[in-house]
């Protein structure tokens, strides 16, 4: 089958399209024909080396986190899904590799598609869909009438959120470019924050809970915006020692780690507030409920474009410059 794997980590490394070996299928997975895949930050960051640490992958392998397609085949275990069903899935780490013709799926990790999406729009969820959720539901458990401040949110994980914190009943500020400001109106925003020329330091004020996706000095800023008793939940660092003892990294590595985020784990304990750091897991469980949100017309997807699958690496070049509005997608099929 034809794949696109990382040869060599680099900032500016690309992927090399390969004839592969199909996987094997074990008893618990499902082999699935992939039509269509997602593109997300957490590739980009793999492929530049940035995230060896916490996901230490041997080259070369297969890239690629989000998928839709046709189940083609299944594992003798396998009683949850059949040939013929159309599923979506964020693959585990260290199975990943949906950027590829086929893909063994756990089947703890699969849900059918959600029946009003087509395969471009489905391959967009899984990933930053479960990482909204698992912020806001299962670690931030917000309630109605909680204000939530959701970063970047035209990005991937930010159309979401907003529209599941709306849904949780909770007022949302956000930042963005204006451009992005009517379509994020129509998603549920409350307060609209141009990152360009204003500063939601100075906006916003006694938040329940901040969704951080940016640099340090955005964290920093963060934490003047929450009441105390709130949380801060980063998908993009510094990551905690509690972290890297639930993924049994080694003592360096827990070492490193306590050192990078000791700084803002000060701070945020001065000011009482919870700060975590989220790396979603992927759970067909939880996409289940999503899939449930989608269909019932409380979540929509935004897709900003879909490459052919030959312009991955193109699409990858999209994605990294972290302009996309909405999600970036490879047809496949």
């Amino acid at each position: 089958m034809k794949a696109f794997v990382v040869k060599n980590y680099g900032k500016k490394k690309e992927l090399t399209l390969r004839e592969v070996s199909k996987p094997r299928l074990r008893e618990n997975e499902v082999m699935v024909e992939i039509y269509s895949a997602g593109l997300n930050q957490l590739d980009t960051k793999i492929l530049s080396g940035e995230f060896k640490m916490i996901l230490p992958y041997k080259t070369p392998f297969t890239l690629g986190h989000d998928l839709a397609g046709i189940v083609i085949e299944t594992g003798s275990k396998v009683t949850k899904f059949k040939i013929g069903d159309e599923v979506y899935a964020r693959p585990s780490d260290h199975h990943i590799g949906t950027f590829a013709e086929y893909l063994a799926v756990e089947v703890k990790d699969l849900a059918l598609k959600p029946k009003n999406l087509s395969m471009e729009e489905a391959a967009g969820v899984p990933l930053v869909s479960l990482t909204a959720w698992q912020a806001l539901v299962e670690i931030g458990k917000v309630k109605k009438g909680q204000k939530v401040f959701i970063q970047a949110g035209s990005g991937g994980v930010g159309v979401v959120a907003i529209q599941l914190a709306k849904y949780l009943g909770a007022t949302v500020a956000t930042t963005a470019g204006k451009a992005s400001f009517q379509m994020l109106r129509e998603l549920g925003a409350d307060v609209l924050i141009d990152y360009k020329t204003q500063d939601f330091e100075a906006i916003l004020k006694d938040y329940d809970l901040v969704l951080n996706s940016q640099d340090n000095n955005t964290l920093q800023k963060s934490l003047n915006v929450v009441k105390s008793g709130g949380k801060i939940i980063s998908i993009s660092g510094p990551p905690t020692p509690a972290f890297a003892l639930e993924i049994g990294a080694s003592w360096i590595i827990r070492t490193v780690l306590s050192i990078l985020s000791s700084g803002v784990r000060r701070k945020a304990k001065r000011k009482a507030v919870d700060y975590q750091f989220l790396f979603m897991k992927s759970s067909g469980k939880q996409l289940e409920q999503i899939t449930k949100l989608i269909e019932d017309g409380h979540i929509k997807t935004v897709i900003e474009k879909v490459y052919p699958f030959s312009q991955t690496n193109e699409a990858m070049r999209h994605v990294a410059s972290e302009r996309a509005k909405g999600k970036i997608v490879v047809k496949i099929k």
